[in-house]
């Protein structure tokens, strides 16, 4: 580690928290209904498309209402998505000629865009037409990205209303977080691509003549606007198949630094917009904490584990100085390589400029753990926004048994039908990630996909599942995920991690918007201190990330364990 790695990540994070107010307030007027700098323009445009599309803006939903338009809205993306990617030959814009995706792979794809995860069993620059990319998989990105965003709106309404069972539109609050959020700034980060030089055309692949005299297909195509949206609504999902360490999709340090402002840029700043929402920025801002606690640790750890070096090559003689730079960047190095990394996996992103499985033992398993937390660090835009509120729930809970009293959240009692739906929502994630990771160990038809034996095949499983369920989509690299067996196991880790966490979500917020609000007295825990802070930590810590010990004892810890013996596997 060098201060100058530092340096550069500090710089990072300074320019992300600077962005974090402003954009929130913003965000916070928008959701609210009040007018914006961009009324003029947009206001007209949102009127005619929910006339268009017959909504009454003023009609609001109670939670299985707002439920169902979430489920209804993401199955006909999914329907879309699915026939566009199965009909691709004969849909225009393919000047590769490139065929209609199989049945499997389609189905994975389709799930992967509409949950927001991105999960990739095929390359971009060989498989995806230019149609598909842009009709298909950047319309989703947006999408996907609105629909959480909604939720967390949704469920920020619930705790500020008192005695009403309405938690809002989705189908407004869903288009303004398109229209006056994610399209404005993908605009400009696009612009901003654009000019570091990133592809954006409609050209087919060219062939290139090397300095040998070989010859080379580069492919080419609408890289700027998906690689803009991929990051600001923590997709993931990169035009190539390599991702952010593609030259066109990441070509420079300063492209580097945009890739992972935009990344945390909404996320943190709707966790802003929820803090002003509820009338408590301090609220907002303890969140906050919490997300830059645990980011900067698992920042400092995979950057200590990489800079140190693997002792089974420092045995064959090579150089400890220069630590593990395999399946890195020379252009980015260890410092914004484990910042990415850390970044893209406490988000639920999934975009990555370095390979996780090339990342020595401890460097893998702080991606994979923060995966596992729950994706709430802070997690994708509005995903990790109502993840963390579950957590916070849970955390007043613990609270009010240590001092005998109700647990309250915002003046919002906590009762049993809460807790039930918030234990509910928080035990999806292990349920799908073991589960479908037992199978798959012991199986002929999963194990037969790893390429490495031992415990890093076993975290080449773990951390499929978890990145899958997580709805993050990045992958540890080695297992040949394009099989019958994985794009479907991973497609319903995708759907139980996305949509059986939403559904109870929406239940506890229409639960606590038929509550009234109280108001907080002397016996009241705060939540918008050091110590709610803490104890929010402890109980993310345990509850995210605890159940998952004795399988990653298995895997990352036992193969740090075994390459400090001088062993690889």
């Amino acid at each position: 580690m060098t201060i100058f790695g530092w340096l550069q990540i500090g710089l990072v994070l300074i320019a992300v928290l600077l962005l974090v107010k402003p954009l929130g307030l913003y965000m916070a007027r928008v959701f609210s209904g009040d007018r914006t700098w961009l009324s003029p323009v947009l206001a007209p445009i949102e009127t005619g498309l929910y006339r268009i599309a017959g909504i009454r803006a003023d009609k609001e939903q109670g939670w299985l209402g707002y439920a169902l338009a979430v489920l209804a809205f993401s199955l006909a993306g999914f329907l879309a998505l699915y026939g566009m990617l199965r009909l691709q030959h004969l849909l225009p814009l393919n000047p590769q000629g490139f065929a209609g995706l199989p049945p499997d792979l389609a189905f994975n794809t389709a799930v992967s865009f509409v949950t927001n995860t991105n999960w990739q069993n095929y390359g971009g620059e060989s498989t995806m037409s230019h149609f598909s990319q842009m009709a298909g998989l950047t319309v989703q990105n947006f999408l996907s990205a609105a629909t959480g965003m909604a939720v967390a709106i949704a469920v920020s309404r619930a705790l500020v209303r008192s005695k009403v069972s309405e938690l809002g539109n989705f189908w407004v609050d869903m288009t303004r977080a398109t229209l006056y959020v994610l399209l404005p700034l993908s605009l400009v980060v696009t612009l901003a691509f654009i000019a570091m030089g990133l592809p954006q055309s409609l050209d087919a692949s060219f062939v290139a003549t090397t300095l040998e005299g070989a010859q080379q297909t580069i492919a080419t195509g609408p890289v700027a606007s998906q690689e803009a949206i991929k990051q600001l609504g923590t997709n993931g999902g990169g035009f190539f198949n390599v991702n952010a360490a593609h030259p066109f999709e990441n070509p420079s340090a300063f492209s580097n630094y945009l890739n992972i402002i935009a990344m945390l840029s909404v996320s943190l700043a709707l966790v802003y917009a929820f803090g002003q929402m509820v009338g408590s920025r301090r609220q907002g801002w303890a969140l906050i904490a919490v997300t830059i606690v645990l980011l900067t640790t698992g920042i400092g750890l995979v950057y200590w584990a990489e800079t140190g070096g693997n002792p089974v090559l420092h045995a064959v003689g090579v150089d400890a100085l220069q630590g593990n730079m395999e399946g890195k960047e020379v252009r980015f190095g260890q410092a914004m390589s484990a910042l990415y990394g850390t970044v893209t996996t406490g988000l639920s992103n999934g975009g990555v400029n370095a390979m996780h499985s090339s990342l020595t033992p401890l460097g893998g398993l702080v991606p994979m753990f923060l995966i596992q937390l729950g994706e709430v660090l802070p997690g994708g835009v509005g995903s990790g926004l109502y993840g963390m509120i579950v957590f916070a729930i849970l955390a007043v809970f613990v609270a009010g048994l240590m001092v005998g009293r109700t647990p309250e959240f915002l003046g919002k009692k906590i009762e049993a039908r809460e807790m039930k739906l918030a234990m509910l929502a928080v035990l999806i994630l292990p349920l799908a990630i073991l589960g479908f990771t037992a199978v798959s160990a012991v199986a002929e038809f999963g194990v037969g996909s790893i390429t490495t034996p031992g415990p890093h095949g076993l975290s080449e499983i773990l951390y499929a599942f978890s990145s899958a369920a997580g709805n993050n989509g990045s992958a540890f690299g080695g297992l040949t995920g394009n099989t019958p067996w994985y794009n479907t196991t991973l497609a319903l880790a995708m759907l139980l991690g996305r949509f059986a966490y939403i559904v109870p979500v929406l239940a506890i917020a229409g639960s606590l918007a038929a509550k009234p609000r109280a108001e907080a007295s002397s016996g009241t825990f705060p939540t918008d201190r050091p110590l709610f802070v803490g104890l929010l930590i402890g109980i993310i810590l345990i509850m995210g990330g605890l159940q998952f010990f004795p399988a990653l004892a298995l895997g990352p810890i036992a193969e740090h364990f075994a390459m400090l013996a001088g062993q690889s596997f």
